[in-house]
């Protein structure tokens, strides 16, 4: 693989972010949908971002922004019923500038 692509930071550091933020919810509060989504999320991240750093950075890019995109609207939502900004306004948050980001790069790598 050689080595990693600038582009594919991102995704990597979100997805190990997502992961940990599910684990810690969890652990503090005993959500098993927090441990479940976490996990389901962060590793698509992760996936994606092994795309960006290989052949397929267009598939990669369009992974991530897809799966930051229902984390958006996901925590969005939570965050609109709840008023709380940790976590679900953060995860909004983070989650849209990721989306924008690889949304960005996807159409710099379309055909």
């Amino acid at each position: 693989m050689g080595s990693i692509p600038g582009s594919a930071h991102p995704a990597f550091g979100f997805g190990a972010v997502t992961i940990i933020g599910g684990l810690v919810g969890y652990l503090k509060k005993g959500s098993k949908a927090s441990l479940g989504a976490g996990v389901v999320c962060g590793s698509l991240l992760v996936g994606s971002g092994l795309m960006i750093s290989g052949e397929s950075q267009y598939g990669g890019h369009s992974i991530a922004a897809g799966t930051s995109t229902l984390m958006v609207l996901g925590m969005g939502q939570r965050f609109m019923k709840t008023g709380k900004f940790m976590p679900a306004g953060i995860v909004a948050t983070l989650a849209a500038a990721s989306s924008a980001y690889h949304v960005m790069k996807a159409l710099e790598w379309k055909d």
